[in-house]
């Protein structure tokens, strides 16, 4: 069967995922993803990046709760006990999919795009977990307003806005 042959729509790499990416190459690490609300929108925008391959190692989405313990390795007694919507599920997507995917850095997102509230979280409660070399697992909360794409995109650029601050702030180098 030919081929079709169409042209590629331009898609130009979001600055925040270019600065992630320069640094993670330049510091010879690498990034892995668990997504929720975004559905790979983190992972979409840091591959769009040319040679994202020396850092982006992959990612998993998981959407359906059951799929953040068994995809993104979070404890039962996690999602049990504090809900799919925390800081504790966040953190440990991170840590999670960092080691699933054997990666330095791991970052994570879960939360409630909307419109209607979820667990009792109202739309736009997001939580984004990281996890790196050195470092314990961290969660921040996110309130964004708008509607579903605003929360999404919101996600995706709060998330690699705090990534790219860690990987460009002061004493944050881990190798020689």
């Amino acid at each position: 069967m030919p081929a079709l042959a169409m042209p590629a729509p331009a898609m130009p790499a979001d600055p925040l995922a270019a600065s992630v990416v320069a640094s993670l190459v330049a510091r010879g690490e690498t990034l892995a993803t668990a997504e929720s609300l975004t559905g790979g929108l983190i992972g979409a925008a840091v591959t769009a990046v040319p040679g994202s391959s020396a850092a982006y190692r992959g990612g998993v989405v998981t959407y359906a709760t059951e799929l953040k313990h068994t995809l993104g390795r979070v404890p039962a007694e996690v999602l049990e006990r504090f809900g799919v919507i925390s800081p504790e599920t966040a953190a440990a997507m991170a840590s999670g999919v960092r080691e699933a995917a054997d990666a330095d850095w791991g970052l994570a997102v879960t939360g409630v795009a909307g419109p209607e509230p979820q667990e009792g979280h109202e739309a736009g409660e997001v939580w984004v977990g990281l996890a790196g070399p050195g470092r314990a697992a961290a969660a921040r909360r996110l309130e964004l307003a708008g509607d579903r794409d605003r929360v999404r995109t919101g996600t995706v650029a709060a998330a690699l806005g705090w990534l790219d601050a860690v990987l460009t702030g002061p004493s944050t180098s881990t190798r020689g």
